[in-house]
């Protein structure tokens, strides 16, 4: 698989959040009739989600994958997702907001249905939840201040330079650097993506590393710092293209099944896809090949 090219993106990163209120994405309901699939026509949980009308999502205020903006519900997959559940008879997003490194826990322990975080499909995860099928790729990137002046162009060339780089917490970046032989020492967790530019611009880290979509997204409204190309990590000797999805409790198979189909439907089809989530940057460099499976994903 080739690398990516850089993606535009508009709009701004939104740290405001509604929490448990109903909220519906724009565009994302009207354009889908409800659609029966036998996959979860019997499944009870997914005849609950019917009957009470709508599905408990959690995000983690991370654009563009899913934040608030005027307090609007928005990001790649809440549109995704609400398209989705329209098609399986299930009209609305119920959120709650939530940090990234508690959206499993909370799904753990039942406090909402999915996660809809563009969260990255890694082993680790999936021994604790039921991934989809990939709904992206992306490629990852450094923030830095303008100029570069560290010279850095990915993690091998951090390392080199000594510097120490911000990660996000709960994120897979954390990994990428341990496997590039970044000492810990030189690794800062930070909460959100706007305090990893913050780290950045106050010198408390010298580069901050997420998926490359994030940090132009972040660059948009952080005019003092500029992001490297996008660059494929490694990870035990395989390249790490960063393949996200949405999340679901154990034991609800026959719910991630009915999501897979419906899933599958805009995946395949390239002006679908990229008509949805164009507003959040995607194009059809995101799309995951139909070769790319979770269960591949699961195993590392």
């Amino acid at each position: 698989m080739a690398d990516f090219p850089n993606l535009s993106r508009r709009g701004f990163l939104s740290r405001s959040a509604a929490v448990g209120g109903l909220l519906v994405v724009p565009g994302a309901l009207a354009a889908c009739s409800k659609t029966d699939t036998s996959a979860g026509s019997g499944d009870d949980v997914l005849a609950k989600l019917r009957k009470q009308g709508y599905v408990r999502v959690a995000y983690a205020g991370e654009a563009p994958y899913g934040y608030t903006e005027g307090g609007v519900l928005k990001g790649e997959a809440p549109a995704l997702h609400a398209r989705i559940f329209k098609a399986l008879g299930v009209d609305k997003l119920k959120p709650t907001l939530s940090d990234f490194d508690s959206l499993i826990p909370g799904l753990q322990a039942g406090r909402y249905d999915v996660v809809s975080a563009g969260m990255a499909i890694t082993p680790e995860r999936c021994a604790n939840v039921l991934f989809s099928e990939p709904e992206f790729i992306s490629p990852t990137a450094i923030m830095v201040k303008k100029g570069n002046p560290k010279k850095i162009t990915d993690l091998a060339s951090a390392k080199a330079a000594g510097v120490t780089i911000g990660v996000m917490a709960g994120a897979v970046e954390a990994s990428y650097a341990k496997a590039a032989g970044i000492p810990a020492s030189k690794i800062k967790t930070l909460q959100n993506q706007q305090d990893g530019a913050d780290a950045v611009k106050g010198g408390r880290v010298d580069a901050f590393v997420l998926t490359g979509i994030s940090l132009r997204w972040l660059a948009k409204t952080n005019p003092t710092l500029e992001v490297t190309p996008t660059f494929v990590p490694t990870l035990d000797g395989k390249k790490q293209y960063s393949s996200g999805g949405a999340a679901f409790q154990k034991g609800n198979e026959a719910l991630r099944d009915a999501f897979n189909t419906q899933l599958k439907k805009i995946t395949s089809d390239k002006s679908a896809y990229v008509g949805l989530l164009s507003p959040y940057g995607f194009t059809a460099a995101e799309i995951p090949p139909a070769t790319l499976k979770t269960a591949d994903l699961c195993k590392g």
